[in-house]
């Protein structure tokens, strides 16, 4: 119940939930809609939301529209969900099932690539404008009796290099020692100025990965203190840095979608509406830098989730195009349609299922 407090007693952490969500669903339907209007496909409806609509317009033969509920929206093109074609004001020509798989696959993919994109931007702009933070490879918290405080390391000392390999960025550390299959390794240090090398010979230990897998790795025993360095970046390192954080973000949610599938994820770690409106709320109390860095976050994951092969999804009609182009002819309607039916009921029991996930946290 904290969260749907929160909300009432900040209004900015609400405005931030709708302007994120909102924003990210009208940048991809906006993806679908630019799609078509750039080959020449009639829009029939372009809605903000869902459910009654609220608002609108009519410009030329597309309504622009705002439904009830901000937390969706749609692109309705012309023969996409009816037949009607001359009798809403178009052509053949104009109607999308008219068109060729091909062009279908990219009406369909415009959306999820456009949140893709956006995570892209986010991170480019974040780049330029408040360069690239480094976690420097200093000291923190230690395990007592591991190798590295029966080595004589100490908390604040900063690793310059190991075995003689200059050491830059924290991420280093762990996978060197990782890497060592258990052999001693020379630690150089600065510490309070002094320059020195410790010996440390890393043992098995369990950890928890960012999954929340229990597993088991080479290890010395040390956390980092948390102290940055940060480096201004120029506008082309900065694309560069947006593609490479973009990347990292598209194989993070692949991988725990994977390990999710797989089983190796618990399921309950499946968050719906509720659990990213709190997310988006506790980074609006951070500041924007926090919230665009969700907002990234999130454009990833609803681009590729959108991907996924399952009918009524982009992902699903991407399928269906490409089952036509091998078997040379239409999937048959009403195949299609029950395949819809399906992955709406799928759709509905996975959101059930995340809701209540939201809803059992609150009494953890």
């Amino acid at each position: 119940m904290d969260f749907i407090l929160s909300i009432f007693s900040h209004l900015d952490s609400a405005i931030a939930i709708i302007l994120v969500l909102g924003g990210l669903i009208f940048i991809h339907e906006l993806g679908h809609f630019l799609a078509f209007r750039s080959l020449g496909v009639g829009v029939v409806t372009f809605s903000i939301g869902m459910g009654p609509k609220i608002w609108g317009i009519k410009k030329g033969k597309t309504t622009y529209q705002i439904a009830a509920f901000p937390f969706g929206g749609y692109v309705a093109s012309v023969g996409e969900y009816s037949n009607e074609v001359e009798e809403l004001g178009f052509t053949q020509e104009e109607a999308v099932n008219n068109r060729p798989a091909w062009q279908r696959i990219y009406f369909a993919f415009a959306g999820p690539f456009a949140n893709l994109l956006t995570a892209w931007a986010i991170y480019t702009l974040l780049a330029f404008t408040s360069g690239m933070n480094i976690l420097l490879p200093q000291v923190g918290l230690m395990i007592p009796d591991s190798p590295a405080v029966q080595a004589g390391l100490q908390a604040k000392d900063l690793i310059t290099a190991v075995n003689g390999t200059p050491v830059n960025s924290w991420n280093q550390v762990p996978e060197i020692v990782n890497s060592s299959n258990g052999q001693a390794m020379t630690f150089t240090i600065d510490r309070n100025g002094e320059t020195q090398d410790i010996v440390i010979t890393p043992k098995k230990m369990p950890r928890t990965n960012i999954f929340g897998e229990e597993e088991t790795a080479w290890l010395i025993g040390i956390q980092p203190l948390g102290t940055v360095r940060t480096e201004e970046l120029g506008f082309a390192a900065s694309l560069r840095q947006g593609v490479t954080q973009s990347w990292d973000m598209i194989v993070l949610t692949l991988t725990g979608l994977k390990k999710m599938i797989t089983g190796s994820v618990s399921a309950d770690s499946v968050g719906g509406p509720l659990l990213i409106g709190e997310m988006i709320a506790k980074q609006a109390e951070n500041g924007l830098i926090s919230v665009l860095l969700l907002a990234a976050l999130i454009s990833v994951n609803l681009g590729l989730l959108n991907l996924l092969p399952i009918p009524i999804l982009d992902g699903g009609l991407i399928f269906f195009c490409l089952v036509e182009m091998i078997i040379r002819r239409p999937v048959p309607e009403k195949l299609q349609e029950r395949l819809m039916q399906l992955g709406a009921l799928l759709l509905i029991a996975l959101m059930v299922f995340a809701t209540f996930n939201d809803i059992m946290r609150w009494f953890k």
